[in-house]
Order: structure tokens, then sequence, then C-alpha cells
């Protein structure tokens, strides 16, 4: 596994100035297409880990109709409810991510990402 990685939508704009920004200050990380290779549950966890996150629902696009329609929205939505969610719809993640080592940062704004490098 590469070093550095960036979990990946090239139809999204944010994404694809991150990879930009990384590949700018000279680093060419793994890139992964998240809707293409969706991450598993224990993937998932890991990554809300790394992020150091306090809730899961930070890790997630909650403006998405997916979101909505799994009922996510519900306050008494568990975070095992979350994390089936997003192995379900991919499209539910944050994005983009880089992640480095053991640590990880969600590129909004892309310029974030910078902290782990």
């Amino acid at each position: 596994m590469a070093e550095l990685k960036i979990l990946h939508n090239p139809r999204c704009s944010k994404s694809r100035e991150t990879l930009k920004l990384l590949q700018d200050n000279g680093h060419e990380p793994e890139v992964v297409e998240y809707l293409k290779q969706p991450l598993s549950e224990a993937e998932l966890r890991t990554l809300f880990s790394q992020l150091g996150l306090d809730d899961v629902k930070s890790m997630m696009r909650v403006k998405e109709a997916e979101y909505k329609e799994a009922g996510l929205q519900d306050p008494n939505t568990t975070d095992d409810e979350r994390f089936a969610a997003m192995v379900k719809y991919p499209k539910l993640i944050e994005r983009p991510v880089v992640v480095k080592g053991n640590q990880a940062k969600i590129g909004r704004p892309p310029e974030s990402v910078l902290d782990i490098l």
C-alpha cells in the first residue's frame, strides 16, 4: 500500500483540486476511486479512527438523497447503521479523504490535507 492515498471521486471538483494540490507539492498518492472500489465496514471504521472525528456523521455527505432515503437523519440512528449505509451507498462518504500512515484528513478545503503531510 502506498504511504499516501486519496479516496477520490474524479467528478468532484474538490477531489480533483486536492489531488492536484498533492501532486503540486511533490506527492504521487495512490488514487482509490471509492465509488468503483467501495470500502468495507472495517476499512470505514479504521478511516473514522484515522480522521479523529467524534461523530460518524461528520464523515458523511448528509445532503445526499440516499442519506434521507436510508432514514439516517433520525437522531436515534446508530453508528453501526451509519457505517452500514456508507458500505451500501459509498456516495455518502465525504470526499476527498487523504490518508497518510495512521492519520487522515477530509479535503474540504483542499489545503486542510497539508496538515498531515
